[in-house]
């Protein structure tokens, strides 16, 4: 790196404080606000290392710039692969180097929009972005930080969101991530069934008591204070529709087969 250029961490330049207890229990001192500042901007660069790494291993390994470096525990031969130079080198494991090669793309543009994306959000969106593109994933990630806001994009919210989306999903790779992200918005909104007026005064009065109660108990698993009927109801057609996982359409067939 030339003198000119100055990496993220450098403008640290040994800033971190060591760790020492608190001056009191009240609000920070003027030393613990400093203190605290120059700590979160440590912990910001995490996410900034984890694509930086991801994007240096993926051009070593795309440029197999490893082939002439000699093994470290066998000198007579070089490296063979990118997995093999990374764990012996710097042990990293070959899963992790799968890891970091896979989601530097969706890091690197997210930090280049100002997003501060921790490694286990950008995991989240790597699956989606191997079938619709990179402007989509990024779409995905905007998409939450505008409904949700910074404080509450969580990967938890990111795993679910992307479960939301049709299996027919059809994105253009050449619209702007912003434009995915409105467009992902309302393939969601179009794939949430409408529950008819006529249909929700259907269900008898004990099997709405069922339900809801169920629902506070799926609620609970879930960490979320309440979980509307409609959600289930959206979530339950999702898994009845699965071909690949028959087990509701299963029940639900042997329930009628019974009720005949």
């Amino acid at each position: 790196m030339s003198a000119t250029m100055t990496a993220p961490w450098d403008r640290l330049d040994g800033k971190i404080p060591n760790p020492v207890g608190p001056e009191g229990a009240g609000d920070l001192t003027a030393d613990e606000q400093a203190r605290l500042e120059a700590c979160l901007a440590g912990i910001e660069l995490l996410s900034t290392a984890t694509w930086i790494a991801g994007k240096s291993l993926d051009t070593v390994a795309t440029g197999r710039l490893f082939r002439k470096l000699p093994h470290k525990l066998e000198p007579e031969r070089c490296f063979t692969t990118i997995e093999e130079w990374a764990e012996t080198e710097h042990g990293i494991s070959r899963s992790r180097c799968s890891q970091l090669r896979d989601g530097w793309q969706i890091g690197e543009i997210l930090n280049a929009r100002g997003y501060k994306a921790p490694e286990g959000q950008v995991r989240e969106i790597v699956p989606f972005f191997k079938r619709h593109g990179i402007k989509a994933a990024v779409g995905v990630y905007e998409m939450v930080f505008q409904a949700a806001g910074a404080d509450k994009v969580t990967a938890k919210r990111l795993r679910e969101t992307v479960k939301l989306f049709p299996g027919d999903l059809a994105l253009s790779d050449e619209d702007d991530a912003t434009v995915i992200a409105q467009s992902l918005a309302g393939a969601i909104k179009a794939a949430t069934p409408v529950i008819p007026k006529s249909a929700k005064g259907a269900l008898p009065a004990d099997l709405k008591r069922d339900v809801d109660r169920r629902s506070v108990v799926l609620a609970g698993q879930l960490n979320r204070e309440r979980i509307p009927r409609s959600e289930v109801l959206s979530h339950l057609l999702a898994a009845f529709a699965d071909e690949g996982d028959p087990r509701v359409f299963d029940a639900v067939l042997e329930r009628m087969k019974a009720s005949s």
